[in-house]
């Protein structure tokens, strides 16, 4: 996160040369989206630990991958559009690298078995699809026990 926020910061006009106005904007843009995309992750990684409910877990993950891997496009951008300090790009791509192994390897310690039945049908774990019966729908429920 430091890395995509110091990259961020850096990005200027008179970091490049040349710019049309629209060139401009997209390079302010991708060192917006680039610092967006640098905070969800942390984010996301305390809301996958703070569960337990493996849909839940891999919703975030799934966050996570995503704001990742729109780190290394965005970084192509900014060398696109002409940013000069292609070094810091390849650094955060190289931490972005070492991360997705780290987060592979944190996935795989998600327990698949603790779960409710994920109805859109993305983080079931096998054999349970959206439409699978849930035998806690079969308990009744009365409001007036709560109170």
């Amino acid at each position: 996160m430091k890395i995509s926020l110091k990259i961020s910061e850096s990005v200027s006009k008179h970091d490049v040369d040349n710019l049309s106005e629209e060139e401009d904007d997209m390079l302010e843009d991708y060192a917006q989206y680039i610092s967006e995309n640098a905070t969800i992750i942390p984010a996301k990684i305390s809301g996958a630990e703070a569960v337990e409910i493996y849909d839940l877990k891999m919703e975030n993950a799934t966050i996570i991958r995503k704001a990742a891997r729109e780190l290394t496009t965005y970084c192509t951008g900014l060398e696109m559009c002409g940013y000069k300090n292609t070094d810091y790009l390849q650094l955060l791509r190289d931490e972005i690298e070492e991360f997705r192994v780290l987060f592979a390897e944190w996935v795989k310690t998600f327990d698949q078995w603790d779960y409710l039945i994920d109805r859109w049908g993305l983080f079931n774990p096998p054999g349970i699809d959206y439409d699978t019966h849930d035998s806690d729908d079969d308990i009744p429920f009365n409001p007036d026990e709560l109170s």
